[in-house]
């Protein structure tokens, strides 16, 4: 069984989360070229960082600009910033009350298939959400994690972007516990203009032990992958 050490961040700057990830994965990317070209046999190391992170809008590779709705004295006055960042996936915001994953993974220890990889952090949420009683689902051709998809009321309460190279992966999931949903309302989430977002406070009516809610993810990442915390 594979080891994945786990990083508890708290709540930090999304910025520095960004180096913090862009570190990890380029150790691990190098570690991976040195170990090919038989310049060494240490392993790679596995990592998921949890996390929140103060008000911020990220725009993936294939997003738009036009997606963010807030010129830069709008963003001042919402306390929010703006990243242009290197996953895939269009626009996304993150803030207090998202809990946020960022699994620093070397796929050569589990499989090599980036698609089974994303629907592996789905069933994680998937799972996660099933302890409340709340039903999440796939939406086909639509990454994350739905409720009631295909129906006048879907409703997104997951979002996934990930980045991957050499099988290494970095970025990941925002998964909406106790947000303010209204900070959605200043972008086109995910470039879909036609559907809504939820938050697990939302679907339930009352505001959910964020810890709690955290600890579930880390629990049912770990069965779904199949490893163990460090």
């Amino acid at each position: 069984m594979v080891d994945v050490e786990y990083i508890d961040l708290g709540t930090i700057d999304y910025k520095e989360a960004w180096d913090l990830q862009e570190n990890l994965f380029g150790e691990t990317v190098a570690l991976k070229i040195a170990r090919r070209n038989g310049e060494t046999e240490e392993p790679t190391k596995n990592r998921i960082l949890f996390c929140q992170h103060p008000h911020v809008y990220t725009l993936g590779k294939s997003g738009k600009e036009s997606h963010l709705l807030l010129d830069e004295t709008a963003l001042q006055e919402h306390d929010a910033t703006y990243y242009k960042i290197n996953r895939g996936g269009d626009i996304t915001y993150h803030g207090p009350g998202q809990l946020v994953v960022y699994p620093i993974l070397d796929l050569d220890h589990f499989f090599s298939d980036i698609h089974k990889y994303l629907r592996y952090l789905e069933e994680a949420v998937i799972a996660t959400i099933a302890e409340y009683g709340v039903i999440g689902e796939r939406f086909d051709g639509l990454t994350g994690v739905w409720i009631e998809p295909n129906t006048p009321r879907e409703r997104k309460i997951c979002a996934m972007g990930v980045k991957c190279s050499r099988w290494v992966t970095m970025h990941g999931i925002g998964f909406n516990v106790n947000s303010d949903l209204s900070y959605f309302n200043h972008i086109i989430p995910c470039g879909i203009e036609d559907k809504s977002v939820t938050s697990l406070q939302q679907e339930l009516g009352r505001p959910l032990d964020f810890q709690e809610v955290s600890n579930i993810l880390k629990e049912k990442l770990a069965i779904q992958f199949g490893f163990n915390y460090v």
